[in-house]
């Protein structure tokens, strides 16, 4: 058999990778629910059609042939594809469920998606999303507007990473802005905003006028619009000193600075209205949101969303919902390349339960049953070999005690305390129970 080869764009982890994952996956639903949020799972296959209205081109989705008839599988209508993002799921559950759920419905969702696009850093074929939303019917209250973000904000905060910097804008504020400035394609121009770090002012300024109809003075407000940031009241200020007035910028304004005050007082320092954040997705109506590590932020966003008040709509009834979306992959794939986390140990075992001689092996699986019995994960040597050998098998595993049956004792091989313990009531520390992720502050800086 030829040696396996690895495939550009589908991520594996060994065993430490994933013990920091499936710690990431944890701490994220805890915090989830902690808020309240409900966890849902929703097929990995919609209709192809589906998953184009959000504008991605055929060429990103992976459609699936083999789920379909033979002459079907031409037709968009008809074809199948896995999705790419959470969000298509989601319209599609909430108008499929609407009957069964309560509203306003917060759901959270942590579930692999694929896009086939060219891999690069931080981008993959094959990834793992978690997402946090909250749909309304009719009608969605502003507030949630504030609380996904610290929800968020929170989450990330609980994880082994660095600090985050989370950008915050309302679709309103430009889009009053360049209405009362009179620049008529909003949409065009939000994009061509969204661009800003990759082509900079000046090809911005270019792109606003030969691509979004804008004036050489149009262009130039629109960027100094863009320049502003903040995390008070101020902001505001320095946007109506500009000169433009209309009643939906000045709403947009009130609620982009209820929001960042509400976050200056949770989370200090975290949360900052950044006026180039357009998100150029045209469905956005509201707050938009995108998160970055600090010291890391050539890695790009690693948490975005916003508020959308057409998320879906059934013909009778509309659901307007706000959300945000992580890149767990993309996050992780940082973290591991660059050691930003450490794990304790490669394997979940905290006691190694040594083998006398094959003969008595039963003992020692008798012990380490009642071990596992009371919540403590435990291995059995795989062999009856000496007992420095045994000990040496635990100490390349990180793991940290050893028990001998025969004695009845337990041993910290880290200090070398060997102590008569009973399996029945002995308790390693708790920081010993299971393996710790913690941030690598040396490497994060």
């Amino acid at each position: 058999m030829a040696r396996p080869s690895s495939l550009s764009g589908f991520p594996e982890w060994l065993p430490p990778g994933r013990a920091v994952e499936q710690h990431v996956l944890d701490t994220l639903r805890h915090t989830f629910e902690l808020h309240g949020f409900a966890g849902i799972e929703t097929r990995a296959v919609e209709p192809l059609s589906e998953l184009l209205r959000k504008g991605e081109t055929s060429k990103e989705v992976y459609v699936l042939r083999r789920l379909q008839e033979a002459e079907d599988a031409d037709r968009d209508d008809r074809q199948l594809g896995l999705h790419f993002d959470l969000t298509v799921p989601l319209a599609r559950y909430v108008l499929e469920h609407a009957g069964q759920l309560t509203f306003p419905f917060k759901r959270y969702q942590i579930q692999k998606v694929w896009r086939g696009e060219r891999p690069q850093d931080g981008r993959f074929r094959e990834f793992t999303q978690a997402d946090i939303d909250v749909v309304g019917a009719e009608t969605l209250p502003f507030h949630f507007e504030v609380e996904l973000p610290l929800v968020m904000a929170e989450a990330l905060a609980a994880l082994p990473i660095p600090p985050v910097r989370i950008s915050v804008n309302n679709r309103k504020v430009a889009q009053g802005f360049y209405e009362a400035i009179g620049l008529a394609d909003v949409d065009g121009a939000l994009r061509v905003i969204d661009k800003l770090d990759k082509i900079g002012e000046q090809g911005v300024a270019d792109e606003l006028q030969t691509g979004a109809g804008a004036t050489a003075e149009q262009a130039a407000q629109a960027l100094e619009l863009a320049a502003i940031r903040g995390n008070d009241a101020t902001v505001a200020d320095r946007v109506l000193a500009l000169g433009a007035r209309s009643p939906l910028l000045e709403e947009g304004l009130q609620e982009l600075v209820s929001l960042v005050e509400a976050a200056e007082e949770r989370v200090p320092g975290v949360m900052v209205a950044d006026l180039r954040i357009a998100r150029g997705l045209d469905y956005y109506t509201g707050s938009v949101y995108e998160t970055t590590l600090v010291g890391h932020e050539n890695l790009g966003s690693i948490c975005s969303g916003g508020r959308y008040d057409s998320l879906a709509s059934d013909g009778r009834r509309s659901f307007p919902g706000v959300g945000l979306s992580i890149g767990v992959t993309r996050l992780l794939a940082r973290v591991l390349a660059e050691n930003l986390a450490t794990v304790s140990r490669s394997v979940p075992t905290a006691v190694l339960v040594a083998v006398t001689d094959e003969d008595r092996r039963r003992e020692s699986d008798t012990v380490a049953a009642r071990l596992r019995a009371r919540g403590i994960p435990v291995d059995v040597a795989p062999s009856a070999a000496k007992f420095g050998k045994q000990i040496r098998y635990a100490d390349r595993r990180g793991i940290p005690f050893v028990w001998f049956p025969e004695s009845g004792e337990v041993k910290d091989i880290r200090s070398g305390d060997q102590l008569p313990a009973d399996p029945d009531t002995w308790e390693p520390p708790e920081a010993d129970r299971w393996p710790q992720v913690d941030v690598n502050r040396q490497a994060a800086g």
